[in-house]
């Protein structure tokens, strides 16, 4: 029997997205990390240390990644960039023969995903689309047991997606906006849980925040789609909830309905004078979805290595999301119901 070996790594930015996959596959013993590509040097630096890794780990700067992309031993590259630099990094990775895995979306024009995904194809390497909620154990749970048919005909479903705290002014000028960058996690979970793509969508949005609006974006958004099958999906996303990163989700059915909470941190509650109180629920992503982020690499390790026989988010799935997002902004924009139909 051979002996296992660690599969070479790569990782490209080191922002919001990228410090939980870097601690992440640190801590992965299916892993090694050799490269770090990060324009600010004093903060890789930082984090090497942080994360007690040998100037082994080497660093570099985009100019001079092609290092990183020759190495023979890196068999997987992560990319965690502005979403700007995403298929640049994906098809400089595939051309030398290395796998993907890309923090969503691949990239926010369809033609440029459709270009990387054809590379993928032709080279026979692995594309993965990380939209880790699919791998949320709530989220997964209540997807398996809709489609065993508990709640019987779904007939609608609604997600709350509420940021905390309020995003970096920074991080908003590259986040591609809100439908891109928090409308798609929910869209994508809503269609995964139906099964299928909505025939009708409408949106709605204001923005409440001087420093959102001055952007052209928005802060609040409800967005409302509508099945073949019928059923009714709303969404309600807001950049800032006050009270922690507020969190849920709801299918009800001709049998039932299935929900997810918000989660705390601990389970420590306290009865006194005032009742019950649970404390503050999680303040931030990397904490509330902290178990998705891990399962979901999980998962393409084992697709990689031949343990689960194929990577969960498809290239029509990816399409699909960027599709609607592209429709609520058309929505929004015109102030019209848009029919949708993926080709």
């Amino acid at each position: 029997m051979s002996k296992p070996h660690k599969i070479g790594l790569a990782i490209f930015g080191l922002g919001r997205a990228g410090m939980i996959h870097i601690q992440n596959a640190v801590r992965n013993p299916r892993v090694c990390l050799k490269w770090i590509v990060e324009e600010d040097l004093e903060k890789a630096i930082k984090i090497r240390n942080d994360c007690f890794l040998t100037d082994s780990v080497q660093i570099l700067k985009a100019d001079d990644s092609k290092k990183a992309f020759q190495d023979k031993s890196v068999e997987v590259v992560i990319v965690c960039t502005p979403t700007a630099y995403h298929s640049d990094i994906i098809l400089a990775a595939l051309k030398e023969g290395k796998a993907v895995f890309c923090e969503k979306p691949i990239a926010i024009e369809e033609e440029v995903v459709r270009t990387c995904y054809a590379a993928a194809r032709e080279c026979g390497k692995l594309l993965y689309c990380a939209l880790n909620r699919r791998y949320d154990p709530s989220m997964r749970e209540i997807y398996t047991r809709v489609k065993s048919g508990e709640i019987g005909q779904v007939r609608s479903i609604k997600t709350t997606s509420r940021d905390h705290p309020q995003p970096s002014t920074a991080f908003l000028k590259i986040s591609g906006g809100i439908f891109h960058d928090c409308a798609t996690h929910d869209m994508d979970m809503i269609c995964w849980i139906m099964g299928e793509a909505p025939s009708t969508i409408v949106c709605q949005a204001h923005s409440f925040i001087p420093e959102i609006s001055a952007l052209n974006d928005v802060d609040q958004v409800g967005i409302m789609m509508k099945f073949p099958s019928g059923a009714i999906a709303q969404i309600d996303l807001n950049r800032n909830a006050y009270y922690g990163y507020d969190q849920r989700l709801e299918v009800f059915g001709s049998k039932g309905m299935l929900q997810t909470v918000n989660q705390y941190p601990t389970s420590v509650s306290i009865n006194n004078e005032r009742g019950l109180c649970n404390g503050a629920i999680q303040r931030s992503f990397p904490t509330r979805y902290k178990d998705s982020y891990i399962l979901e690499f999980e998962h393409f390790l084992n697709v990689l290595q031949g343990f689960e026989a194929s990577l969960d988010v498809t290239e029509e799935q990816c399409l699909l999301v960027t599709r609607l997002a592209e429709a609520c902004e058309e929505s929004l924009k015109s102030g019209k119901l848009i029919n949708f139909k993926m080709d």
